[in-house]
C-alpha cells in the first residue's frame, strides 16, 4: 500500500491542480529531448531529469528499458547524463517494496543510471529528490524549477513534481494497458491544461 499517496490524496480535495500535468504525451517515444522543448513558448531552463519506471520506460516489474524505446532512452541519457538524470521508482528503491535494493542495484546496471533510494513512496519523497541534486557531485541543479519528472501517474509522478515546484511531463500512454479501475479513473481526468506559473513548493 502507498501511504504517501493516500494521504497526499486529501490534498487534491484542496487543490485538485495538484495532479495536472505541465505537459502531456502518448508514449516515451514521444518526449522530447531537450525537455524544454515540451512546454511551448515556456522554454524552462532543464537541468535535471526524473524518470518513472514501471510503464513509463519498463513493463511493470522488469529492470530493463521496453525495446521500442531503447533509441530515445539513449538519446535522453546523452543528454542528461548522470548526475543528472535519476531513477525514481515505487517499485525499486523503497524501503518498503525493495528492502535490499535488489531491484534498485539491477535497475541501475541495467540502465546505467542511479536509483534513488527512498524511504517514502511517491509522490512524497520529493525533498529526497532535490537533496539528490543539490549534492551530487557535478550537478547543475540549484532550485527545483530545473527538474523535470517523467512518469505515466498523475497521482505520484505529476503530483510530485507540483508538490515540489517543479515540471512535470505525463505520459498519457504507459508500455502496456494497465486496467487498474483506479488508474483508469485517473486517466479520464482533464491533462490537457498547461499551467501557466508554478504551483508553490509544498516540500
Amino acid at each position: 500500500m502507498n501511504i504517501s499517496a493516500t494521504l497526499n490524496f486529501f490534498r487534491l480535495i484542496k487543490s485538485p491542480s495538484l495532479c495536472l500535468p505541465h505537459a502531456t504525451i502518448p508514449t516515451f517515444n514521444d518526449l522530447p529531448i531537450p525537455l524544454s522543448n515540451a512546454f511551448g513558448n515556456l522554454k524552462p531552463d532543464i537541468r535535471a531529469v526524473v524518470l518513472d519506471k514501471d510503464n513509463c520506460f519498463a513493463v511493470p516489474e522488469e529492470n530493463v528499458v521496453y525495446k521500442p524505446y531503447t533509441d530515445k532512452f539513449t538519446s535522453l541519457l546523452t543528454t542528461y547524463p548522470p548526475p543528472h538524470l535519476l531513477i525514481v521508482s515505487n517499485s525499486a528503491g523503497t524501503t518498503t517494496s525493495d528492502p535490499h535494493n535488489t531491484h534498485a542495484s539491477l535497475l541501475s546496471s541495467t540502465t546505467s543510471i542511479p536509483v534513488l533510494k527512498h524511504s517514502t513512496k511517491k509522490p512524497g519523497c520529493g525533498a529526497q529528490i532535490l537533496d539528490h541534486f543539490l549534492h551530487a557531485p557535478g550537478s547543475r541543479v540549484t532550485s527545483a524549477d530545473q527538474i523535470a519528472v517523467v512518469g505515466d501517474r498523475l497521482f505520484t509522478d505529476v503530483m510530485l513534481a507540483n508538490l515540489m515546484g517543479s515540471w512535470s511531463i505525463w505520459v498519457r500512454d504507459g508500455v502496456v494497458e494497465n486496467r487498474n479501475p483506479l488508474i483508469a479513473w485517473e486517466r479520464k481526468l482533464p491533462a490537457s491544461q498547461v499551467p501557466l506559473k508554478f504551483i508553490p513548493s509544498e516540500i
